[in-house]
This record gives structure tokens, sequence and C-alpha cells, in this order.
């Protein structure tokens, strides 16, 4: 993951406070369909070539993980999958030796 996201902490753990909940917006629930929908402005449609220049803006933005960090962390997920399989397969034959027990005290 990139180092900046661009996520303000102190704007997301802003608690709401009474101003802000007494100028919020009814629910649409509230209202019949109908009239929401007549109230909402009509959209404006984006072109091709809008929407191609938005895309390169975005992925201008992108922060690509060097060499080094995509290496380490390959090699952390190969780590991880040899120990999990490890771990099940200690489990699985703790399971099957229990099982073959409990069955060989019913036959």
């Amino acid at each position: 993951m990139a180092k900046d996201q661009g996520v303000n902490i102190k704007a997301a753990r802003k608690p709401a406070t009474p101003a802000r909940a007494k100028t919020a917006a009814k629910p649409a629930a509230s209202a019949p369909a109908a009239v929401v929908a007549a109230a909402a402005p009509a959209r404006k449609r984006t072109t091709i070539a809008q929407f191609a220049r938005e895309v390169r803006v975005e992925a201008r933005k992108i922060s690509w993980p060097s060499w080094k960090e995509t290496w380490i962390t390959s090699v952390m997920v190969f780590i991880m999958v040899g120990v999990t399989s490890i771990f099940f397969s200690v489990v699985d034959l703790g399971l099957h030796f229990f099982i073959q027990q409990v069955l060989a005290l019913a036959g």
C-alpha cells in the first residue's frame, strides 16, 4: 500500500455535532419516489474522451511499489502459505488419529 493515500484522519474521526445533525437532509424514504426523482437534477453525460482523460489523470496518481517491496511481499506470502499448510496438515493428522481412536473404541 502506498505511504500516503490522502486520508485525512482528523476529518475521519470528527464526531457529528448537533449543528450538523440539524442541517442533515431528511432521508429519501420520507418523500414519495416521484417527488425525489423529479427534484434530482439531471446528471451531465460524460463523453468517451472525457472519461479517457480522467482515467489518465487518476493513473498518474498511482504509486507503484518498488521491485524490492514486491519481492519481499511475495516471499512473505510463500512463507505464510508454507506455515499455513504445515499447520493444517498437523491439525488434519491429529483429527485423523482422534477419529481412528474413537472408531476403534466403538468397533
